[in-house]
């Protein structure tokens, strides 16, 4: 096998797991909220830029595979609460960011909402592996 394609296994995971109900641009849209916020916490998880054979230069993108998943309302707020019992670097979105036009907005619909009171659409994980695989149990690899 050529040293380039060879597997790479991750001591970290990033996980996205949304709710099994929303539309297929409304999981779009959380998919890419929910994961621009772990390169802040976690710097490591960006690999070096892109470039092609004509020296056009890309951004940069996460070094490792995003899985993504899809639950239940119900497995969502399980999820969420291990994520929090074991201190996971975490992003969320609910429902109520769907009618919200920003980011103090979104901020603010959030902090209005108790935390076991929060509808979750989504939500993305990025920690140790093992851990990662705790938090979302249960859930389906998205269709």
């Amino acid at each position: 096998m050529n040293p380039m394609n060879a597997p790479v296994r991750f001591d970290t995971k990033i996980a996205v797991l949304l709710r099994d109900d929303l539309l297929v641009w409304q999981r779009l849209n959380v998919t890419a909220f929910l994961v621009s916020g772990i390169p802040t916490v976690a710097p490591e998880v960006i690999g070096e830029p892109y470039r092609d054979a004509g020296d056009v230069t890309y951004l940069p993108m996460f070094r490792q595979p995003v899985l993504v998943f899809e639950g239940s309302k119900e497995l969502l707020t399980a999820a969420h609460g291990r994520a929090v019992s074991r201190d996971l670097a975490m992003s969320v979105f609910t429902s109520d960011l769907f009618a919200t036009g920003h980011d103090a907005a979104n901020r603010a619909a959030v902090r209005a909402v108790a935390t076991e009171s929060l509808d979750l659409v989504g939500l993305a994980v990025y920690g140790p592996r093992n851990l990662v695989d705790r938090v979302v149990k249960g859930a389906a690899m998205h269709r």
